[in-house]
């Protein structure tokens, strides 16, 4: 055999290695329904540029280092005490000023299974998350002291003030079970806004729901009065964080996947409609309102090319998916090579007010949430095992 000879066979060897993907290491290889949805992305020249140069939040305190696996949101009590944080094992934790004690908890279910693994990283619980919970979103209502949670997969729910298990509220929507619940904010009349990522692809399967774009995310709102839920807009791709504005005249939600704050108008003649307020420098997580009316978005990652392109061509994204190149490889392509923070102030008319980043992921990376209290953004991370804390002054 000459050498081309036996280049050729290597050659054909590989390629029907990778079309048959034998090992399974495609990571949509278990998903014989995947689609790969166009992505309509915003305007290369329309992405903000502006960069934190001084790499900001690497002066970040790590707090908690090994205590709180995958704390996604924070939250403090109408009485300023916590915080609170949901974690990968399915507890609603407190932070009582010298230790974390359980507060709540999500699942009628949880047994030995759910028991927390000192040092585990987040990603050990996800083979038991649907068993044990995963709550993603909390918020205490100001009035009654009651705390709202949006868990991946037990839906709405609320705990009182004294915590326990917690009540479930919403479940379903349109006769059509809740799959991926992620975020909740409550109004002065409690109102209750959250939002559902996806009604095909759970939580634990949130990187095939990047891949594919799919766009059956929804805004939805509980009626505590009537117990009625009410779809207020759809078809998104990857509906995350959610926060009302100061004044209540509207609620910011944000796609995840396109990478934009979307208003959508719940007083005033515009009531029932929806805009978008900014175009993202990268992908969002949650939102959160501070005292002034801004708010604050924790951006998962920044745009890069590679991934921008795969949103416009479909069919070239599916194709690249298909070969057996695992998901956190194909995950890490997509925010440029490696894990880092990004996190962006928007006023409530859309303009870029602030940025911070630690670009390197030398201290903080793959943010899930920002949360303002006394001059100080607590930061937390469900891929993560820890908070960190960034001093504004």
């Amino acid at each position: 055999m000459t050498l081309s000879q036996g280049l050729a066979v290597v050659f054909f060897l590989l390629a029907l290695y990778c079309g048959l993907d034998p090992l399974k290491h495609s990571p949509i290889a278990n998903f014989p329904d995947f689609e790969a949805k166009f992505i309509d992305m915003p305007s290369w020249s329309l992405v903000p540029t502006d960069q934190d140069k001084h790499n900001l939040l690497q002066n970040s305190e790590v707090k908690f280092l090994n205590q709180v696996p995958g704390p996604e949101s924070i939250a403090f009590d109408p009485l300023g005490r916590g915080p609170y944080t949901g974690l990968a094992d399915g507890r609603i934790v407190f932070w009582n000023g010298h230790a974390w004690l359980d507060f709540a908890y999500t699942s009628p279910n949880r047994s030995e299974i759910c028991n927390p693994i000192a040092s585990a990283s987040p990603f050990s619980y996800v083979r038991t998350e649907h068993i044990c919970g995963r709550p993603l979103g909390l918020r205490f209502d100001k009035k009654t002291g009651d705390l709202y949670i949006a868990d991946a997969y037990f839906g709405l729910l609320k705990v009182g003030p004294e915590g326990g298990l917690a009540t479930s509220l919403v479940t379903e929507a349109e006769g059509v079970p809740l799959r991926f619940t992620n975020d909740v904010d409550i109004d002065t009349e409690g109102n209750v806004y959250f939002t559902e990522s996806s009604d095909k692809y759970q939580r634990r399967n949130f990187l095939q729901l990047v891949f594919s774009g799919d766009d059956s995310g929804k805004v939805l709102k509980y009626n505590p009065t009537t117990e009625e839920t009410t779809v207020l807009a759809r078809n998104i791709q990857f509906s995350n964080g959610i926060s009302l504005s100061k004044d209540g005249s509207f609620l910011v939600f944000c796609e995840g996947v396109i990478g934009r704050l979307r208003k959508y108008w719940l007083k005033g003649d515009k009531a029932g409609t929806s805009e978008i307020l900014a175009i993202l420098p990268g992908y969002p997580d949650n939102v959160r309102v501070n005292k002034d009316g801004d708010f604050w978005v924790a951006l998962h990652c920044r745009r890069y090319m590679y991934a921008y392109l795969n949103g416009l061509y479909p069919k070239i994204r599916k194709a690249l998916l298909k070969l057996p190149i695992p998901a956190n490889i194909q995950y890490l392509l997509q925010i440029g090579g490696r894990q880092h923070a990004v996190i962006v102030k928007y006023s409530p008319e859309g303009k870029l007010l602030q940025i911070l980043e630690d670009s390197q992921g030398k201290v903080v990376r793959a943010l899930s949430e920002v949360e303002e209290k006394d001059g100080k953004l607590w930061l937390g991370s469900v891929l993560m095992p820890f908070i960190a804390v960034y001093n504004l002054t």
